[in-house]
């Protein structure tokens, strides 16, 4: 019988997942909350506080839920290599568009 050369893993916890899980709901209700301040919505700040909100959430979802917190360093790479290539792109054609 061979023998996995593989240490285990570690994968967190239904502790873990209780807080994560609680801190996506409540980055959530601020998010809603936030919508339903008439003054914020028609500030400048509205739109990029609710972008870091999302944002936060996703490095969240992705550390803890895709195990990528836990994952080697390799995998990580290649997710956010692209991802900030992505990122860039998309900030690049923004400032393009509004220019016009």
């Amino acid at each position: 019988m061979a023998h996995d050369s593989h240490a285990e893993h570690y994968h967190p916890s239904w502790k873990e997942y209780k807080w994560v899980a609680l801190i996506l709901t409540i980055i959530t209700i601020v998010e809603v909350w936030a919508y339903y301040i008439p003054s914020f919505v028609a500030s400048a700040a509205f739109v990029p506080a609710l972008l870091i909100m999302s944002a936060v959430k996703f490095a969240i979802v992705v550390m803890f839920y895709m195990h990528l917190k836990y994952d080697h360093k390799l995998f990580r790479a290649l997710f956010t290599g692209p991802l900030i290539i992505a990122i860039a792109t998309l900030m690049a054609l923004l400032a393009v568009m509004s220019a016009l």
